[in-house]
């Protein structure tokens, strides 16, 4: 039944949306027509701490959507719908499936760049369009694959600008975009479009207490995801982890004021290849669940986690290390401090 409502409910949110028409007379119903094609669903296998049981990490099955924005394979989605997956696989509206790498992600503002090695033959590319040209009040649409019901239109508005350190802790502050249109599980990395058929956002998460869509969603800006991308690809690392500091890294004995504590590693990622190991026991601590038993990270190439303005020091550090030389992280595990090194070629990190 609760099946049912669902596909009931998006059934009338998408007759609702092909009604609303763009300036010059276009329905979102003849643009949806236009751009679904480059609309993908994605599929991944990861390792998962187990919920029940003895502390372990079992595999697990994810859902996402993204968009294609070039003919040679290049696909945006969400960086948490890829960040630690061991698996990656696209399916086209052809029922076409492709594997999938990841070449690019910026998890700090949920975004990823994947790729495939061939596109099927009719399916057009989406232009990526500037988000700076958006303004609250204009009609916007997602479309994406909403538990797993592909290729789902809703609509609705841009209703409000916001920088995320506000919403969701980053390191950094990145523009996003909130809407009212019907965001729900499945939707993450999807395309927002404009009027104009332009994808103008990548779905990022919504602001729930019931799990569902309560009319709070939130949608990175194409400009942010161009940048991160495109202009300046953000390496992907394949690592999941979080900053602590204060009474949780004094809880887990941290030689210093802050760290980051490794949650999960996609297999044969960087951080995988420089033996990051992941956290095996789920915990809730403050009301937050964490993924305890791993690494901690407490400096990258010499810059101590932590320290005043680490992130931005890390990234320009990062930036000079090419071919043969070394990537150093010092980490904690079970309470011994060790170096571990790989040349930044072997990782595949060489910006």
């Amino acid at each position: 039944m609760k099946y049912l409502n669902i596909c009931l409910i998006l059934a009338v949110a998408t007759l609702v949306a092909s009604q609303v028409a763009a300036a010059d007379g276009t329905t979102i119903s003849e643009l949806f027509q236009k751009v679904d094609g480059a609309v993908v669903e994605i599929a991944t296998v990861q390792q998962v701490v187990a919920d029940q049981g003895p502390a372990r990490r079992v595999s697990s099955g994810g859902l996402g959507s993204g968009f294609l924005i070039s003919k040679d394979g290049l696909i945006v989605t969400a960086a948490h719908v890829v960040q630690v997956a061991d698996e990656v696989s696209v399916q086209f509206v052809t029922g076409d499936v492709a594997n999938a790498k990841v070449v690019a992600s910026e998890p700090n503002a949920d975004v990823a760049l994947i790729k495939v090695e061939a596109v099927p033959t009719g399916i057009e590319p989406v232009l990526l369009g500037d988000s700076d040209s958006a303004k609250v009040g204009d009609q916007v649409f997602v479309i994406g694959a909403p538990y797993g019901i592909s290729h789902s239109l809703t609509a609705g508005h841009v209703s409000a600008r916001r920088t995320p350190n506000q919403l969701f802790g980053g390191f950094e502050q990145v523009e996003i975009l909130k809407t009212d249109a019907a965001i729900n599980q499945g939707n993450s990395g999807g395309p927002m479009f404009n009027m104009r058929g332009e994808a103008i956002g990548i779905v990022s998460h919504i602001l729930s207490t019931s799990g569902g869509f309560q009319g709070v969603g939130f949608v990175i800006t194409s400009n942010l995801a161009r940048k991160m991308l495109l202009d300046d690809p953000s390496p992907w690392t394949g690592l999941d982890g979080v900053l602590i500091e204060g009474p949780m890294a004094r809880a887990l004995n941290l030689p210093q004021r802050a760290g980051i504590l490794v949650e999960n590693v996609a297999a044969g990622s960087p951080a995988s290849a420089i033996g990051l190991h992941a956290g095996s026991l789920k915990a809730q601590i403050g009301g937050q669940s964490f993924n305890l038993g791993g690494d901690v990270i407490l400096a990258i190439n010499g810059i101590i986690i932590g320290a005043p303005d680490f992130s931005r020091r890390i990234d320009e550090k990062n930036r000079t290390l090419t071919g043969d030389d070394q990537f150093v992280l010092r980490v904690l595990r079970e309470g011994n401090v060790i170096e571990l090194r790989r040349s930044v070629s072997v990782l595949g990190m060489d910006r």
